[in-house]
């Protein structure tokens, strides 16, 4: 026996007990206040886009706030003022695996551990320049994000753009001393010198 099914203007038929035919009515149209269907563009539910929404803010909060969590709760200080000096140093500390970010905003084990030892610098009283020192002796000038201006940094900054402008007046003077030659390879010969080629070409 082959059951057929029917839609009949949106009302849904099942068999009743009897053997007999019922319809029900289709089911309510999802309505908000004021009776207006709530469903929104796309056919999407109101309830469902607004999840939708609510997901893509918490993901660009969770972004935005990501840096912070880098620094663990076990890490902080109970001063808050040894804590805010704390994170102001970690700030100008380089990230010796991330290279371009501060032991700060890195979430790496060695940002851990320089963070640690700064806020151990910090609580045994040295003072901020104690602690960059400090960082700066153990790691070298590389472990700051701004390196201070000292001789040693000079040259090494300087030795670029003078390596560039020895080179450039080496060529200079290569070619200003190879001109005459060329000119003078270049010029026709006398009267006296066709007459010795001549001479040597006879024999």
């Amino acid at each position: 026996m082959r059951v057929i099914p029917a839609v009949l203007s949106g009302f849904a038929r099942r068999a009743a007990p009897g053997g007999s035919v019922a319809a029900l009515p289709p089911d309510p149209p999802l309505t908000g206040r004021g009776g207006q269907n709530r469903r929104g563009r796309g056919g999407l539910p109101d309830w469902l886009r607004s999840i939708g929404v609510g997901m893509i803010i918490l993901t660009l909060a969770l972004m935005v706030a990501a840096p912070a969590f880098a620094v663990e709760p076990d890490e902080m200080l109970a001063d808050p003022v040894l804590e805010a000096r704390a994170r102001s140093i970690s700030k100008e500390v380089r990230c010796l695996v991330c290279r371009n970010e501060s032991i700060d905003d890195s979430n790496a084990a060695l940002a851990r551990d320089l963070r640690l030892l700064v806020r151990e610098r910090l609580v045994a009283g040295d003072s901020d320049a104690e602690v960059r020192d400090y960082l700066v002796a153990r790691y070298g000038e590389f472990v700051l994000l701004k390196p201070r201006f000292s001789a040693a940094n000079a040259a090494l900054w300087l030795a670029g753009p003078v390596a560039f402008l020895l080179g450039l007046l080496v060529i200079v003077a290569y070619h200003r001393t190879r001109r005459p030659h060329a000119e003078a390879s270049e010029a026709p010969l006398s009267d006296e010198e066709k007459q010795r080629l001549e001479d040597i070409l006879k024999g």
